[in-house]
């Protein structure tokens, strides 16, 4: 029986975000599940300088949070999302001076330092257009699946960007090699569904009609598994990018020595002798 948690450390450092109310998408919770839908389908669902700033700071709150052990992000409409919104975000960005520039660039890629840095495994569904900041979003999950129609593009060249942006450069020829990141990265061109799945983009296709509910059951079965110990595995998948071998082997032996102090590894095995299956709490 794991001991309760001194309330003073519970109150910094464990949160709900069930009751959150979103401002600039829409935000649900059940199950463990949190999904993240960007909800301004007659636009393709595109980004704000709003919406950025409220999802970077919504995700770097999911550290702390008590009910969330997996997020779905998904997209209205049958789109997933355009993109930074035109008019609302490129039309202004010509018009600034460089330090207001690197200022939202900044912003952006914090964004992707707190998908990656929340210890919760992020499922992207993407359907139709997801192209852009959009692109960048479904990169920066854990696990995509897609739909035969869906198109994702890197577009940043094709309106005189780098292809350089908010992580591209190092964490797409990690899904799916040097030569394919080079590729989309150059040209801006659109990845289709299957081919999307065939290099390793997505995980898996689906039927539209079924996206979402695949998402969210794939997330449900990793918000039922040991949570703890889901969050150690994706903090080495992140951090062992930049380690070599023997270094990365030492790190995964101290933190899988943690895991083995906690209550879900106890409940694994007493739930192995009774021939159960363990019923996991993420202690």
């Amino acid at each position: 029986m794991s001991k309760p948690v001194d309330r003073a450390l519970a109150a910094g450092n464990r949160q709900r975000l069930a009751d959150y109310q979103a401002s600039h998408f829409l935000w649900h919770v059940a199950g463990g599940v949190a999904t993240v839908t960007l909800n301004r389908p007659e636009r393709k669902n595109p980004l704000t300088f709003d919406s950025y700033a409220e999802l970077r700071d919504l995700f770097g709150r999911l550290k702390y949070a008590s009910d969330v052990h997996a997020v779905v992000i998904a997209g209205a409409g049958g789109n997933f999302c355009s993109g930074g919104d035109v008019h609302e975000i490129i039309g202004p960005l010509v018009d600034l001076p460089v330090p207001e520039l690197l200022r939202f660039t900044r912003m952006t890629g914090d964004l992707v330092k707190a998908m990656r840095a929340c210890p919760q495994p992020i499922v992207a569904a993407v359907d139709g257009v997801c192209a852009g900041a959009g692109a960048i979003l479904a990169m920066a999950s854990d696990l995509r699946l897609g739909t035969a129609r869906a198109k994702t593009a890197f577009l940043f060249n094709r309106v005189g960007l780098a292809g350089c942006d908010m992580g591209a450069c190092a964490l797409l020829p990690r899904l799916i090699g040097q030569g394919r990141a080079s590729e989309l990265l150059y040209t801006g061109r659109t990845l289709g569904g299957e081919e999307a799945e065939r290099w390793g983009f997505f995980n898996r296709l689906v039927a539209p009609e079924a996206l979402l509910d695949e998402a969210q059951a794939l997330a449900r079965g990793l918000a039922a598994g040991p949570a703890f110990a889901n969050g150690i595995t994706k903090t080495m998948l992140h951090q062992e990018w930049s380690m070599g071998i023997d270094q990365a082997i030492e790190a995964e032996a101290q933190a899988q020595a943690i895991c083995m102090l906690t209550q879900d590894f106890k409940r694994a095995y007493e739930a192995f002798v009774a021939r159960e299956k363990p019923a996991f709490r993420g202690d």
